[in-house]
């Protein structure tokens, strides 16, 4: 039985979906599950009754939950003395478009986390970082920004990207076949244009050059219906709802990633600093990226090596 097990069990009891809590936690649906089941052999208890429709916790797994959080806030206040630190210790974040909803929550035991309200590119996130206005960053890197800005980055999440089309064809396409776009604001989208440069270049994708801003949003579901191809989504509409005359469509041969990393100053002395990376990322593993199966931009610093 390990403290990462105990966490997950929480997870699963406060989500009541094991999607749901994977996806809070950043790892894969299956190895959530095996987890959970390894721990009720360890314990020698039902935790949750499970079946495809719904997840409860079972009457000992009710009883096990405050227990099990209680041993959690035990174990961070061990790390807490151990490193010397205040949970109150101030660390700044900030974000571009994603960031895990718990992410305070799991670095509350080693410092105080707090988010900026800002939401900006990654490339103005990275550059924060490097010139000191904030402590961390979740953004999107590639190896030459590390290089350039001093920085360090760990890998804390993984986007699939997908193609939106118009009609009710929901295939999977090859990557050779869709459309990416690229918007003239480069201060707004000059990540997002690197990428699509990259990936149009490596894959075979065409690139249609766009000035309104529609990489995302209503205006990027315009450009789909009006091209009438599989378009690219990028990573700030990953989650949102498409209308009903769109439909969303894998992308194969390759699958592209967008990876998210958080990203710290590499000569950073700052103890609760260093302790928010190390629990932020721990468990990470690579998140499914396989260099047979996925894509990646040759300068991401978590691009898997060829085998």
């Amino acid at each position: 039985m390990e403290l990462r097990q105990l966490r997950y069990f929480v997870a699963v009891a406060e989500e009541l979906n094991f999607g749901r809590a994977a996806g809070r936690l950043r790892i894969a649906g299956p190895s959530l599950s095996q987890q959970i089941k390894s721990l009720e052999r360890d314990l020698g208890v039902r935790l949750f009754d499970r079946d495809r429709r719904s997840v409860v916790l079972t009457t000992r797994g009710e009883a096990l939950l405050p227990r099990v959080r209680a041993l959690l806030e035990q174990a961070d206040e061990l790390r807490r003395s151990a490193a010397g630190m205040a949970a109150t210790e101030p660390v700044r974040l900030g974000y571009v478009s994603w960031c895990p909803a718990d992410l305070a929550a799991r670095a509350s035991g080693v410092a105080k986390v707090h988010v900026d309200a800002w939401v900006m590119p990654s490339h103005t996130q990275a550059a924060r970082v490097a010139d000191g206005g904030i402590d961390l960053a979740i953004c999107w890197v590639q190896h030459d920004d590390l290089v350039a800005g001093g920085l360090d980055a760990r890998l804390i999440g993984v986007d699939r990207l997908f193609a939106v089309s118009a009609g009710t064809d929901a295939a999977a396409v090859p990557a050779r076949d869709t459309l990416v776009l690229i918007d003239a604001d480069t201060a707004s989208w000059s990540s997002w244009n690197r990428y699509a440069e990259q990936y149009a270049r490596d894959t075979g994708a065409r690139i249609v050059a766009i000035d309104d801003g529609g990489v995302t949003g209503p205006a990027f579901f315009d450009h789909v219906r009006r091209l009438r191809r599989p378009v690219l989504n990028c990573p700030k509409g990953q989650f949102a709802a498409l209308p009903p005359d769109l439909v969303p469509r894998p992308v194969t041969d390759p699958e592209p990633c967008w990876t998210w990393a958080l990203v710290s100053r590499d000569a950073e002395t700052r103890a609760a600093v260093r302790a928010a990376v190390d629990v932020l990322t721990r468990d990470i593993g690579t998140l499914g990226l396989d260099t047979g199966t996925t894509w990646l931009p040759p300068g991401d610093p978590f691009r898997p090596a060829p085998r």
